[in-house]
């Protein structure tokens, strides 16, 4: 696809770490280049768990390259060690982006619901199903953390700002609007 963004999404982490490729053109158009889910061994240390983790995202980074990388923004969670966990992998993506020369961003999961289906509340069914259906893709990409790690890469590249006149007033989609909306709500 000419000229266009080719974007890492990640949905981090410890156990299964998703990342998913896709190249976004102007028209905001996607076409998938990579999905995949990195996994660590549950009863290995740390250390060799976010090696593992890094190893996987380095090679996606290494064979991919892309021209940014979307993280997921971890939040607050009532299980303390699973947000550790996901703030650990987090941070390992964002370092390997630094180390790669790639600018990097965070996206909320809300922020990445609102702008993949247009509600921010959406389930993981939902975010599936318009993630295979922009992506034209025959199933529902598996698992969820795989599908998710795409839809953070979408939700990145169509975050960038008006495209062609296909798309609609102020040049975003239905569903970037809803997002926009939400996103200004948030700041209040």
């Amino acid at each position: 696809m000419a000229s266009a963004l080719r974007v890492l999404g990640i949905d981090p982490g410890l156990t299964r770490c998703g990342v998913g490729v896709v190249d976004v053109a102007r028209d905001r158009s996607a076409t998938l280049v990579h999905v995949g889910v990195v996994r660590s061994d549950a009863g290995a240390p740390i250390e060799e768990r976010l090696a593992t983790i890094a190893a996987g995202i380095r090679a996606v980074l290494v064979d991919h390259q892309p021209h940014v990388v979307a993280v997921e923004r971890v939040f607050a969670q009532h299980n303390r060690s699973t947000v550790m966990g996901t703030a650990q992998a987090s941070g390992i993506a964002l370092l390997l982006a630094a180390e790669h020369g790639v600018p990097a961003a965070t996206h909320t999961p809300s922020e990445v619901k609102a702008a993949i289906t247009g509600y921010g509340a959406a389930d993981k069914l939902q975010v599936q199903t318009m993630v295979a259906r922009v992506l034209r893709l025959d199933a529902l990409p598996q698992p969820a953390d795989a599908a998710d790690a795409l839809a953070l890469a979408l939700c990145h590249a169509w975050r960038r700002g008006p495209a062609v006149a296909t798309t609609g007033a102020g040049g975003m989609t239905p569903a970037q609007r809803a997002w926009a909306d939400a996103e200004r709500a948030a700041r209040r």
